[in-house]
């Protein structure tokens, strides 16, 4: 069975394919397979710790002391970022740290410059 979007709508996890249409049986809303796909792309925001909307590029500092798995580095308070990735997953963040090197970031724990 595969896995269908939940409905954009009621959010609810009943939907079903008619066709080459989605339906969702609590709302009754339709809505085109396709453009589920091409809804979630563009709404799609990461945001930092304080709520400001975060795109690659942007330069950021740490808000919070960084323990760096699998070494006694830790990445300290008020570290500034320079031109961030924004990637998909659970570490959102890819950026290079001077005297660290290349790191995955979650952007709660950093703020915009």
């Amino acid at each position: 069975m595969s896995a269908l979007p939940a409905c954009p709508l009621c959010k609810s996890a009943f939907t079903y394919e008619d066709g080459s249409m989605l339906i969702c049986p609590e709302c009754s809303h339709e809505w085109s397979a396709t453009a589920t796909a091409a809804y979630a792309e563009a709404t799609k925001v990461i945001r930092d710790g304080v709520g400001n909307i975060l795109q690659d590029g942007d330069n950021v500092t740490v808000i919070k002391d960084l323990k760096v798995k699998g070494s006694s580095l830790v990445v300290k308070v008020g570290t500034r970022v320079k031109n961030i990735k924004l990637v998909d997953g659970d570490h959102d963040i890819d950026c290079k740290i001077d005297g660290i090197g290349a790191m995955k970031l979650k952007s709660e724990f950093v703020k915009k410059a």
